[in-house]
């Protein structure tokens, strides 16, 4: 059995992604504008699920704990990024959109006050 994955159109054009991501992200404005549209979509993210969770009080502990479990996720990942050779523009949209995450919920716990 081959480990070698068959040389598809989509597996190319997957494989190239980061790599043509990060040529198109060497303009500061394209970048600076990509990491806002991430940070708005993750300050998105945020508030919705503030919003999710407050309507059904029952589910407060189940969200934070998938919500908790996806940060984290994205933690290890940018740690994995960091120690490859991957672009390092993977690096700040992840870390981007945990910022626009936190924000959104701490948004929607301050309308809490």
């Amino acid at each position: 059995m081959s480990s070698k994955m068959q040389s598809t159109i989509l597996y190319r054009f997957s494989s190239n992604l980061t790599h043509r991501l990060a040529n198109w992200a060497v303009n500061p404005w394209r970048r600076y504008s990509l990491l806002v549209i991430i940070f708005l979509g993750g300050f998105l993210i945020g508030s919705s699920l503030g919003m999710i969770n407050g309507v059904l009080p029952l589910m407060d502990p189940v969200g934070a704990f998938f919500t908790l479990v996806f940060l984290e996720g994205l933690i290890k990942l940018r740690y994995f990024f960091l120690k490859s050779k991957k672009p390092i523009i993977l690096v700040r949209t992840f870390d981007v959109l945990r910022i626009g995450i936190v924000y959104g919920l701490f948004s929607e716990g301050l309308k809490l006050l």
